[in-house]
């Protein structure tokens, strides 16, 4: 598969959210969408990314996006996440990984010399047309929404 790039259409999905809601990329159509993918929800690394949009939330919304967060965790796992840390954005449930795989982010990682497939962290930033504006390949995961913010000025 041809990796996604800027300029590219964002690939619409369907799932089911933290709530059980079904959700659809194109649901967000005429708005702005940061899109981030993670590996594990209450993970260190993804709690402090989730955390740093949960902070800058009302920035994001100012600036006119809406937050969503996509991993392979179910939704019972997203509900926990989203409560433990007060995340009040969309959390999406990737249980048969169609997402990360449309989005070529379900990739071969190595931990200790040991290899597994896992995905990739990255945040897509998505106009209201749909179109991939921005992709962030290297997320700091405690200045994740920072980095939007800088793309965005």
């Amino acid at each position: 598969m041809t990796p996604l790039k800027e300029g590219d259409k964002a690939p619409d999905f369907t799932a089911k959210d933290q709530n059980g809601k079904t959700v659809s990329l194109s649901d967000f159509k005429g708005k702005k969408v940061i899109l981030y993918f993670y590996p594990k929800d209450d993970t260190p690394g993804c709690t402090a990314e989730a955390c740093s949009f949960r902070d800058n939330y009302q920035s994001m919304l100012s600036k006119g996006f809406e937050v969503i967060g996509v991993s392979t965790d179910d939704e019972k796992s997203h509900k926990k996440f989203e409560k433990k840390f007060s995340l009040p954005f969309t959390l999406i449930a990737d249980t048969d990984r169609s997402i990360v795989e449309a989005y070529g982010l379900w990739v071969e990682k190595n931990m200790y010399g040991k290899k597994y497939m896992g995905t990739a962290r990255t945040t897509f930033l998505i106009n209201a047309e749909g179109i991939i504006d921005k992709i962030i390949n290297k997320v700091d995961t405690k200045n994740s929404s920072q980095q939007v913010i800088d793309l965005l000025q």
